[in-house]
């Protein structure tokens, strides 16, 4: 377990961790705006916003390694269909989770290109969600993932939680 949650830290770090920072901050960088703003009520809300948005996609990772036995990463994919937590109310908690991120740094910088990024990294996710992630998971997980895909959104919320298998190996 242990090794799997360091495969985990390290792949927050290099994938999360570039899109949210690293991209953003060159982005910032180029349009001259990394100066940081001044304390205001609305910079701490929108900053909170961000550390919640945050928390959620490192939650999903959690879900991924004590639910699923696997990573967020491609290469090291969950064994278990994971619908519990978070995944019951959405298929893609930990994108939205990155796009709340983004999306409170461009609030907080008042950014407009930085919501430009945000809109095509949702894009991006949508189709490699679409081409990539669900035909995969189809064929990986048969009928119990059909039945999570006609409950669960694939981008909105659920307003009933998805109570389908626990365990779906």
């Amino acid at each position: 377990m242990r090794i799997l949650f360091a495969k985990v830290v390290f792949f927050i770090i290099l994938v999360p961790g570039a899109v949210v920072v690293i991209v953003p901050y060159l982005i910032l960088r180029k349009s001259g705006m990394l100066d940081w703003p001044g304390i205001s009520s609305a910079g701490i809300l929108v900053g909170m916003f961000g550390v919640v948005f945050a928390g959620l996609a490192l939650y999903c990772a959690w879900e991924f390694v004590v639910y699923g036995h696997g990573t967020p990463a491609p290469i090291d994919p969950p064994k278990v269909l994971v619908t519990q937590g978070l995944y019951r109310f959405n298929r893609n908690p930990m994108y939205v989770g990155i796009i709340g991120v983004i999306l409170s740094e461009a609030l907080f910088f008042g950014s407009m290109s930085l919501i430009v990024y945000a809109v095509i990294l949702w894009f991006a996710f949508h189709l490699f969600v679409v081409v990539y992630e669900e035909p995969h998971l189809r064929s990986k997980f048969g009928k119990a993932y059909q039945e999570y895909c006609l409950k669960v959104p694939r981008w909105g919320v659920a307003l009933r939680q998805f109570r389908g298998e626990e365990r779906t190996a």
